[in-house]
């Protein structure tokens, strides 16, 4: 019927590293379904299935790396709704039943039923302490995937790796010989020498799209200094009326305010192709995450500016942990129309992006800060934010992000609006 292929997750994707399957021979499959994890040096992402099928089969083994339009599976036409199949079924050890007949007066508990557990999700689960009979799965069947363990860490308030946690090789997919105690290498050390680290390839990644940018595109900046006032006061009174974990901060604002300037001005929120400028088709707002090895990705809050303040904090709150945890989809990587780089938690007054092609623009926002602030012929001490646009001059000129920048002002400055 079809082939599941290795996507191209960004612009500056050539190859990617599957690094565990969430589906088996046999498994139906529907359109958005997940099926695989894919790692891109930036994170590990979530492939979904393009087609409805059955997985005919696996051709990539975990820990490889491929081309991307490599054919990673094979699908065939779905028939009717059946049992599981028996390829399934064989891939699922066969739990033993008490032989012992029930007795008078006696309690029988029901045998838990088999645990399906990904080959890297296992070896994720061990080197992070991790129970998993606590775990839920969330893949085909209940198959616990690593995301789910990484999900029971971060409930647990752990932190979500250990030191290093190495890309899976086709070896771990068996069971790995005991090793003698004279061998003179440890394994880890042998493997580590033998190939680069994850730091090393995401640096090489992200300098391969900071560079292209900056010697494709033609950048201007504009910057301004915002005054805060009216919002804060604005999300204080609002926040009293909400439970602690349904409270907006500053952060969601200022993206609603990006969102609904990208809306007003358009010719901000779309991508440079084949020499000229095409809108985006709706406002899906990038939002920079730094995830590990310090590597930074950019994932998509689809329509930002349609969503209301407190489901746009929800889907902030979601997006974060995801990234984090490695449980984006391809979507929210493949199609931000503008990007927003906060910094603002590290202690930066102001941030001067790089833009991510082929986007023609990034916001930058910076640290909230008090400072000595003039209104109406009163000094006085506002809390103000410095945010700047970098635009592509190819698409726009300064006068358009300057309209941008005032909008954002006046959108934080009357933030019933948002």
């Amino acid at each position: 019927m079809g082939d599941f292929t290795m996507p191209s997750l960004g612009a500056d994707m050539d190859s990617g590293t599957l690094v565990e399957w969430l589906v088996h021979p046999g498994d139906r499959v529907h359109r958005g379904d997940p099926m695989a994890v894919v790692d891109t040096d930036k994170s590990a992402i979530e492939v979904e299935s393009f087609d409805d099928g059955v997985v005919d089969a696996l051709l990539v083994q975990p820990g490889q790396r491929v081309a991307v339009g490599t054919t990673l599976a094979t699908l065939s036409e779905p028939t009717e709704p059946t049992a599981p199949t028996a390829a399934a079924a064989a891939a699922e050890p066969a739990v033993p039943t008490a032989a012992a007949p029930a007795r008078p007066g006696r309690v029988e508990v029901a045998t838990r039923p088999p645990r399906r557990v990904s080959p890297y999700a296992r070896r994720l689960a061990h080197e992070l302490g991790v129970d998993l009979d606590q775990v839920t799965g969330s893949g085909s069947h209940g198959l616990i995937r690593s995301g789910d363990v990484r999900a029971a860490v971060v409930g647990a308030g752990r932190p979500t790796a250990p030191a290093a946690v190495p890309t899976p090789a086709p070896a771990a997919l068996e069971p790995e010989p005991a090793k003698a105690a004279v061998e003179p290498v440890p394994e880890p050390v042998a493997a580590a020498a033998a190939r680069p680290t994850p730091k090393a390839g995401t640096r090489a990644t992200v300098a391969a799209l900071m560079a292209r940018s900056k010697r494709e595109i033609p950048h201007y900046y504009v910057a301004t200094t915002v005054d805060l006032h009216a919002l804060t006061e604005w999300l204080r009174r609002t926040n009293r009326e909400r439970s602690v974990p349904e409270r907006i901060v500053p952060a969601a604002a200022l993206l609603k305010a990006a969102a609904l300037a990208a809306r007003e001005i358009p010719e901000l929120n779309g991508f440079w192709r084949d020499g000229g400028f095409v809108p985006g088709a709706g406002v899906h707002l990038g939002v920079a995450v730094s995830v590990r090895d310090g590597a930074l990705v950019a994932p998509a809050v689809h329509d930002a500016a349609d969503q209301a303040l407190p489901d746009l904090m929800a889907a902030l709150r979601d997006l974060v942990a995801r990234a984090r945890s490695g449980r984006l989809r391809r979507a929210e990587l493949a199609d931000p129309t503008l990007t927003v780089t906060d910094l603002g938690d590290q202690g930066v007054e102001e941030v001067i992006g790089v833009i991510q092609p082929p986007q023609v623009a990034l916001v930058g926002v910076g640290r909230i800060v008090e400072r000595p602030w003039a209104v109406d012929g009163l000094l006085g001490v506002r809390p103000v934010v410095r945010l700047t646009l970098s635009g592509d001059h190819r698409a726009t000129d300064g006068t358009t992000g300057a309209r941008f920048l005032r909008t954002m002002e006046r959108l934080l400055q009357q933030p019933e609006e948002l």
